[in-house]
């Protein structure tokens, strides 16, 4: 009896095993389907990811205009995660409802297959921004969840790369300083959103600049960095306390447009080991972002 239990049970299992691989025989022709979308050798990789529809977002939360330092603070610490997850990213940079990693020429993350590439990038940035909601807005209650579009392009020169960067530090410039005073003369003056953009409809900087500290006393040199010139991230080893350091991602806000930047962190390019960075004294004790990033 027992014999005969376990013949029976021997061609049950050979059947479905013959089962299963004439199924998936017959059926794994699909994969056929799928593109070839591995990456340029020899190129530098950027993943940018852009908020969509992120005015519509930004007024539902009731954001600060034309700066909201809690959602800037979400970003950056949203990025944080991300270059946490993936030690190929050597810079990234945000400003806004934007931010851009940069993955070493000589990476070779997921085989170099960008749809893997972009897509894990976007979704560990996006479910980071909502699962940390809370710890930068508080008891504010998150009313739908944020979108975040992605794409990747290759800059196959090292001068390529830098301009991609400075265009879109220059990019943060034009903007907020735009945004400054436009947001002042409708909060502060009372004008209409159509009034305020006649009154600064073909002004230069400098006129924006005389503007804001004629009108409203502000000199716009003097405004947070961060809204000035976006947020660089960095992997440094920093001094946690008196006996230890760690590797993480920090927070920069500097004039990367100079090649001084390049010089100052030159084992970027070069993918050598992130060197020592101590903070400056105003930035003492540790900033906010680097605290919460080395508790995750």
């Amino acid at each position: 009896m027992l014999l005969r239990t376990l013949k029976y049970i021997l061609i049950q299992s050979s059947r479905k095993f013959h089962r299963t691989v004439m199924a998936k025989s017959k059926f794994e022709y699909v994969k056929s389907f799928e593109a070839d979308d591995k990456i340029l050798q020899n190129c530098w990789i950027v993943v940018r990811i852009d908020g969509k529809n992120f005015h519509k977002f930004a007024n539902t939360h009731n954001f600060e205009k034309p700066n909201d330092i809690r959602s800037l603070n979400l970003m950056n610490f949203a990025a944080g995660c991300v270059m946490k997850e993936f030690n190929e990213i050597i810079i990234a940079y945000g400003q806004s409802d934007e931010y851009s990693f940069v993955f070493h020429r000589t990476a070779n993350v997921y085989n170099r297959r960008a749809s893997k590439i972009v897509s894990n990038v976007n979704s560990l940035f996006t479910s980071s921004f909502v699962f940390y909601w809370n710890r930068w807005f508080g008891d504010q209650k998150l009313q739908y969840p944020p979108c975040f579009d992605a794409r990747y392009v290759l800059y196959p020169t090292t001068e390529n790369l830098k301009d991609y960067l400075s265009w879109r530090q220059a990019d943060v410039h034009i903007n907020n300083l735009y945004n400054t005073c436009f947001w002042n003369l409708v909060l502060k003056k009372g004008l209409t959103n159509v009034e305020a953009e006649e009154k600064l409809r073909g002004t230069v900087s400098s006129d924006k600049n005389e503007l804001l500290f004629s009108e409203f006393g502000i000199n716009y040199n003097k405004l947070p960095a961060m809204y000035r010139k976006g947020t660089i991230l960095l992997t440094k080893q920093i001094k946690i306390d008196e006996s230890r350091t760690r590797k993480i991602a920090i927070p920069i806000y500097d004039d990367l447009i100079k090649e001084k930047f390049w010089k100052e962190h030159d084992e970027l390019l070069l993918r050598k080991a992130p060197k020592y960075y101590e903070f400056p004294t105003d930035l003492q004790p540790l900033p906010d972002l680097v605290k919460e990033l080395l508790n995750v």
